[in-house]
């Protein structure tokens, strides 16, 4: 009994590690995203992966049929969210370094909806049903998102020099 029940725990590890080896840098991909680190300096990223497939690993033999990819990268969202919900006003995870990258000028929720939608492929409607929202929202704010990225505000427009003066 206990040599059948060691050789069932050695298969499950060499799954999981399997789906791990082919899974894990799109996943921590994406949670960077998230996170709007630096694809180097990216501790948030990595505990949200890492927090997400210890949930995943734990509930393996229950999966039935079910995508782990799918069944992980719900958990790095529904974590990133709720995050981000509690930490309104700062940046996702221990170390507060000044965001980096495209998606660093958009709102926690809109990363997500951008991320989800854009990057992972991932439809409106199970988007909208993941984090609780109508499916317009999720399209309005995909939509307004995509717009400041598109079209990112401008910086101040220049001081006016007075004719017969050099610009410093």
């Amino acid at each position: 009994m206990r040599a059948r029940q060691a050789s069932e725990e050695a298969r499950r590890a060499r799954e999981f590690e399997a789906f791990v080896a082919g899974a894990a840098g799109r996943l921590l991909h994406a949670a960077t995203l998230l996170t709007a680190e630096g694809p180097d300096d990216n501790p948030g990223a990595r505990r949200l992966l890492t927090l997400a497939l210890a949930h995943t690993y734990a509930s393996w033999d229950r999966l039935r049929g079910e995508d782990p990819y799918d069944r992980t990268r719900r958990q790095v969202a529904l974590r990133f969210a709720r995050g981000a919900w509690h930490r309104r006003g700062h940046r996702y995870g221990r170390h507060r370094s000044a965001p980096r990258g495209a998606l660093a000028a958009l709102a926690p929720q809109q990363r997500l909806i951008v991320v989800l939608g854009l990057f992972e492929g991932v439809a409106d409607e199970q988007t909208a049903a993941l984090l609780g929202l109508p499916v317009e929202r999720v399209r309005t704010v995909r939509a307004r998102a995509t717009a400041d990225l598109l079209h990112p505000p401008r910086g101040p427009a220049p001081a006016a020099v007075r004719p017969g003066t050099a610009p410093s």
